[in-house]
C-alpha cells in the first residue's frame, strides 16, 4: 500500500512539473512574438505587481531590513521591487540571448547592448596555459558572462544548479548549451569533474553567493551564513588564479560585463591558500557588488539560514572496578 501511495505521489509530482513547464514555455513563446525591448519591459512591469504577493517577498523584505538598517521602508520596498523586475527580465532573457549579446571586440565603438570592462583579462585567461577560476554572483544577467567567455575563446566550464522542474531544466540547459560553452550540473561528482578540468589547465566558472548546507561559517552583511568550501579548496589544491566577474544591468536593456583583477588569496606561513579566509574574501567581494546595486540581487534567497549542527556526544567509558 505504501509503495502504491508513493508511486501515485511521484506521478502527481511529475504531472505538476509538466503542467507548470507547459504554461511557462507557452508564456515564453508568446513573449518571443514581441520585439525584445517591449517583451522585457512587459515582464518587468508584471513582476513588480505580482512579486509582493509571493511568499518569498516577506523573506526578501526581512533580509533587506537586516542588511540595510539605515534605509527607510520606502527604500527597502523600492529595492524589493527592482529585484522582482530583475528576476523577471532574467527569465525572459533566455529566449533573447542571441539578440542581447551583440558585442564585437573588433569594433568596440559600434552601438551595442554590451559593454565589456576587463577585455584584456578575458583574452589573457583564454591564452594562458594554466588553471583559472572565475567566480560570480546572481547579479544582473549572470548568464551573459559564459557567453562572453566562449565568444572570446575562453574554454570555460560553468557549474550550475539545474531547476527542480526537469522539463524547465531541459529547456534552460538546451538554451545555455547553444551559446555558453561547457556546462556542468551541480550534482554528486561535480567537484571531481571540476578538479579534472583544473588539472588539465582548464577554466571553471562558479557562483558563490548561495547558501551551502553545513558549509564554512562566514559573514555576509554582518550576519553569519554558510559558504561553500569548493572554490577555496580547489584554489588551494591547484594554486589557480582566481578572478571576480559580474554582470551589471544598465538602463535600456543593456549590460556591462566586468572581469576584475585577480584576487590576492590569503595564505598561511607555508604559502598554502587558507580555505576559511578565502571563503570570507569571496563573500566580501559579493557584498561589495550587492551594495553598489542591491536591486539586482536575489534577496528572497535564504542566504542566512544556518544548518543545525549535530553534536556527537562522546560515550563515557564504564567504570572498571578492577582498575586501581
Amino acid at each position: 500500500m505504501k509503495a502504491l501511495v508513493y508511486r501515485l505521489a511521484q506521478a502527481l509530482k511529475q504531472a505538476n512539473y509538466w503542467l507548470t513547464a507547459q504554461v511557462a514555455l507557452l508564456a515564453l513563446r508568446l513573449l518571443r512574438l514581441l520585439p525584445t525591448d517591449r517583451a522585457l519591459d512587459f515582464v518587468d512591469r508584471a513582476a513588480r505587481r505580482v512579486g509582493p504577493w509571493v511568499g518569498r517577498h516577506r523573506v526578501a523584505l526581512d533580509n533587506l531590513r537586516k542588511a540595510f538598517p539605515e534605509k527607510t521602508e520606502d527604500e527597502i520596498q523600492t529595492i524589493a521591487s527592482d529585484m522582482w523586475g530583475n528576476m523577471a527580465r532574467l527569465g525572459a532573457e533566455y529566449i533573447f540571448l542571441d539578440a542581447l549579446f551583440d558585442y564585437d571586440d573588433q569594433n568596440p565603438d559600434a552601438s551595442s547592448r554590451i559593454e565589456v570592462d576587463g577585455l584584456d583579462h578575458f583574452k589573457r585567461i583564454a591564452q594562458e596555459d594554466r588553471p583559472h577560476i572565475l567566480f560570480t554572483a546572481h547579479l544582473g544577467n549572470f548568464e551573459l558572462l559564459p557567453i562572453a567567455g566562449a565568444a572570446y575563446g575562453m574554454k570555460v566550464t560553468a557549474l550550475f544548479r539545474p531547476p527542480n522542474n526537469p522539463y524547465i531544466a531541459d529547456y534552460i540547459l538546451s538554451t545555455r548549451r547553444s551559446s555558453m560553452g561547457e556546462l556542468l550540473a551541480s550534482r554528486t561528482g561535480a567537484a571531481f569533474a571540476l578538479a579534472r578540468i583544473l588539472e588539465a589547465n582548464g577554466t571553471i566558472g562558479v557562483l558563490v553567493d548561495q547558501k551551502f548546507r553545513y558549509g564554512i561559517r562566514t559573514q555576509f552583511f554582518g550576519r553569519e551564513c554558510e559558504t561553500s568550501p569548493l572554490l577555496p579548496k580547489l584554489a588551494r589544491q591547484y594554486d589557480c588564479d582566481v578572478y571576480p566577474a559580474r554582470c551589471v544591468r544598465l538602463p535600456g536593456n543593456r549590460f556591462r560585463l566586468e572581469i576584475e583583477e585577480k584576487v590576492d588569496l590569503p595564505r598561511d606561513a607555508e604559502g598554502r591558500v587558507k580555505v576559511t579566509a578565502t571563503a570570507q574574501l569571496l563573500n566580501d567581494v559579493v557584498e561589495r557588488w550587492v551594495r553598489e546595486d542591491p536591486g539586482q540581487w536575489m534577496w528572497f534567497h535564504k542566504r542566512w539560514g544556518l544548518s543545525k549542527r549535530e553534536r556527537r556526544r562522546r560515550k563515557k567509558p564504564k567504570a572498571n572496578s578492577e582498575q586501581p
